[in-house]
């Protein structure tokens, strides 16, 4: 859980490849210790070997191009079936959510330069090429809100004021601790009156929006719609913060004295936009803002929160990207790529790591063969309508055949391309099926292929994401199978 709070991203490859190691293991007639020591040397390795620049499955994110990061938008989406999305569904989507992602992205970079907020906004019921992104903040509707107040405020910059605190009149939101009242007087009058004060030194200040977190009294409500004030209340804690950061506001946390004139922020301008029978109320910021909302709309509830769920994970994979600009290639081709390597790796020349694993080398051998499977087996767990999971021999990639393919045919004739896209078919490389043992093969150097010309359909994952979750899975089934007595309450 803390991996996927963390990274959004991974989750079940780390999960997948933690129970797949453990139930290995548990086939070896070996000491615990044993391959608990040596999973964790080849987890170094492996580490070590896809942070260096040798690293054949891992690509630079070019951020003078589009494709390395709409590549990565691309592999979170297609991978949430639930989302029902046709092909051409998936492509928009990805576009949509790159697009606002570098909306987010400050143009100038200074001491005070953060990167900004996507607010999704959900829409049941439209088809999902119907979403889009909007600079600017999303909000419901106020009720009985006059259309004419929207043309009177759109003219100009509008002053905003931004109270986190509830202005519903109730004392018991007043103020903590306790309150001595005299009987001569009218707690919820005194507030009101206090309300209403703030209220017009408001109109008396030109502020044309008023948004609350919480509840805003009908009374002071009605007098500023009178005002042509627009009210927006119980905006809720989450659009607290962009609504911030777009305006420029400070948050005001008390009525009951007046708000001093440096709270308020400004907005470009405000007018209300429709998406089928839903109507809301569009905040627009100034040119330089980096607060957007990502209208998404899908069929159904069920489609669209899986949907909503595969666009945030998604953004989250994005930004990962500007603190570590390198992604590996999905599609099971670092898996398999990565087994290959260790499998070359650790062949020859090990007398060195023997002496310090104080092991044998049918011992080394037969925990690396464990956890290298281990690996086949994560890629092999991609494949979900019953076909095969082949290898290359050449560059230690991925390949599917379908289930429904002629079994007296050639590899050649079955597969297109590898797993991450990278690769075509052509007529030097040979295949074996994966998990079955194969002739041993040194990778090379693959992914300067990759800056000479990008796939159209390149499939990348996270490299933040994907490193930690490796690292989760072996230190995690290292844990487990360290264990040496379980406590079990019986009642």
């Amino acid at each position: 859980m803390n991996h996927v709070s963390r990274f959004s991203d991974c989750g079940l490859f780390a999960a997948i490849l933690g129970c797949t190691l453990i139930e290995n293991t548990q086939r070896l007639n070996m000491a615990s210790s044993s391959v608990i020591k040596i999973y964790r040397q080849l987890l170094n390795l492996s580490i070590a070997y896809l942070n260096s620049e040798d690293c054949s499955c891992r690509v630079k994110v070019d951020f003078k191009s589009s494709q390395t990061l709409l590549a990565l938008a691309r592999t979170v989406i297609a991978s949430k079936p639930a989302c029902m999305l046709t092909f051409k569904e998936g492509e928009y989507i990805s576009s949509m959510v790159l697009k606002a992602f570098l909306r987010t992205v400050p143009c100038t970079v200074g001491p005070n330069a953060c990167l900004g907020k996507v607010v999704i906004v959900p829409i049941e019921g439209n088809i999902a090429q119907d979403t889009a992104v909007l600079s600017g903040l999303l909000v419901e509707m106020p009720e009985a809100l006059p259309l004419s107040n929207i043309k009177r405020l759109s003219s100009s910059c509008i002053n905003v004021a931004v109270f986190n605190v509830s202005m519903s009149g109730d004392l018991s939101d007043a103020a903590d601790g306790t309150v001595e009242i005299s009987c001569t007087v009218s707690p919820e009058a005194a507030i009101l009156e206090q309300l209403l004060r703030v209220g017009k030194q408001m109109v008396s200040e030109r502020v044309g929006l008023l948004v609350c977190q919480k509840v805003v009294h009908p009374v002071l409500k009605q007098y500023l719609q009178e005002q042509h004030v627009i009210v927006v209340d119980r905006l809720g804690s989450a659009l607290m913060e962009p609504l911030v950061q777009m305006t420029g506001a400070q948050s005001v946390a008390s009525y009951q004295s007046a708000v001093p004139s440096n709270c308020y922020g400004l907005l470009k301008d405000l007018c209300v936009v429709s998406f089928g029978s839903k109507e809301l109320l569009h905040l627009i910021p100034g040119e330089d803002s980096t607060v957007c909302s990502l209208v998404l709309c899908n069929r159904n509830e069920t489609t669209l929160s899986e949907l909503k769920i595969a666009c945030k994970t998604a953004e989250d994979v994005l930004r990962l990207s500007l603190t570590k600009p390198f992604a590996l290639l999905g599609g099971g081709c670092t898996e398999t790529h990565l087994a290959s390597y260790i499998r070359s790796k650790c062949t020859n020349r090990i007398e060195d790591v023997l002496s310090d694993l104080a092991c044998s080398y049918t011992e080394y051998q037969l925990a690396v063969d464990s956890f290298c499977r281990s690996l086949e087996s994560l890629a092999r767990s991609l494949e979900h309508d019953g076909g095969e999971s082949l290898v290359d021999l050449s560059h230690g990639h991925r390949w599917f055949v379908q289930a429904s393919s002629p079994l007296d045919s050639y590899w050649k004739d079955l597969v297109n391309s590898c797993g991450c896209g990278l690769f075509e078919k052509h007529q030097s490389l040979d295949w074996a099926i994966l998990g079955d043992k194969y002739p041993s093969l040194t990778p090379g150097a693959d992914c300067s292929q990759f800056e000479e010309t990008t796939p159209d359909l390149f499939v990348l994952d996270s490299f933040p994401a994907k490193i930690n979750a490796l690292q989760i899975a072996v230190e995690t089934a290292n844990l487990i199978l360290d264990l040496k007595y379980i406590i079990q309450d019986v009642n």
